[in-house]
């Protein structure tokens, strides 16, 4: 690599170069092949594991963009899987504070993204690591109701577990039933509190467990017992207005990077439950089409 100096506006290309070779495809879940010339990520590889295009990685690594956005620099170090040091010496190269420590993210990873369109009509969600809501697909809707019916702050799966006023749930309009409650609520507690260890400095999960610890007793007794785990699978029942009772598997995967929570609720192949599933994507979008906001308002907040 050639040396040089920052204020060339060259060095923070020839550090993505630098990473981008060394980076082996079989790391990113690439194919190697046969005709590579180089053994690390082609330029239109890291552009597609970032989401962007392969003419802006050019023109970062010759030195003709010289100050990505916060975003796009986030997207180019998980694509090329700096370590925390490196990272933070990404960020200063394009001239940007690096991310404190400690604060949780709402960002989704292009390669999540991904996975999440290709799963068709599954009823799919995803949180962030205070049960803060950031996307859903059409299928969530369908199957609970819209969750653009109640303000954005307010589309927290532990607020609506645990309300601290009497009211409506603000993420499922149609009443949900679970095989045993007490443990799906044990669970959210309990994983609250380990994102409490993992995002110390983060003051909205801060403020939510000080928000249900004062306003609910349950939460409080819960978190008086201090286990710690994570919530990964459940069985709940959907008393949708359409189509009936609904029973599906709910399970959740977590992304190790940002500990996003991906929330999937799927009905038995073959069973009268899929074909619930199905109809309700037919017909709920007739139903909640009266809690949509006007405009075309994106499920991705992030």
């Amino acid at each position: 690599m050639d040396v040089v100096t920052p204020a060339s506006g060259t060095e923070l290309g020839a550090m993505i170069r630098t990473w981008r070779d060394r980076l082996p495809p079989s790391a990113a879940g690439l194919p190697a092949g046969r005709t590579r010339r180089a053994a690390g990520l082609r330029r239109e590889e890291l552009a597609e594991l970032a989401g962007v295009s392969v003419d802006y990685v050019v023109r970062l690594e010759q030195g003709r963009a010289t100050t990505p956005s916060a975003p796009v620099v986030a997207a180019l170090a998980r694509a090329l899987q700096l370590s925390t040091a490196e990272r933070e010496h990404l960020y200063r190269l394009a001239r940007l504070a690096p991310p404190a420590d400690g604060a949780i993210s709402d960002h989704i990873p292009p390669g999540v993204r991904r996975v999440l369109t290709r799963l068709g009509d599954v009823a799919v969600a995803v949180f962030a690591a205070d049960w803060q809501l950031i996307w859903w697909n059409p299928g969530w809707a369908a199957l609970l109701g819209h969750p653009a019916s109640s303000p954005p702050h307010l589309r927290n799966f532990a607020r609506d577990r645990f309300p601290v006023n009497a009211g409506p749930a603000h993420l499922t309009l149609w009443p949900v039933s679970e095989v045993d409650s007490d443990a799906t609520d044990a669970a959210v507690v309990s994983d609250l509190r380990r994102a409490t260890g993992r995002f110390p400095g983060d003051q909205r999960l801060a403020e939510l467990i000080r928000l249900l610890h004062k306003g609910n007793r349950r939460f409080a007794e819960l978190w008086a017992t201090g286990t710690v785990t994570a919530h990964r699978e459940d069985h709940k029942t959907i008393e949708h207005p359409a189509v009936g009772p609904v029973t599906v598997d709910c399970d959740v995967l977590t992304d190790g990077d940002s500990e996003l929570k991906i929330v999937i609720m799927s009905a038995a192949p073959g069973s009268e439950d899929e074909t619930k599933l199905r109809l309700a994507a037919i017909v709920s979008p007739a139903i909640t089409s009266r809690d949509k906001p006007s405009g075309d308002e994106t499920s991705l907040i992030s």
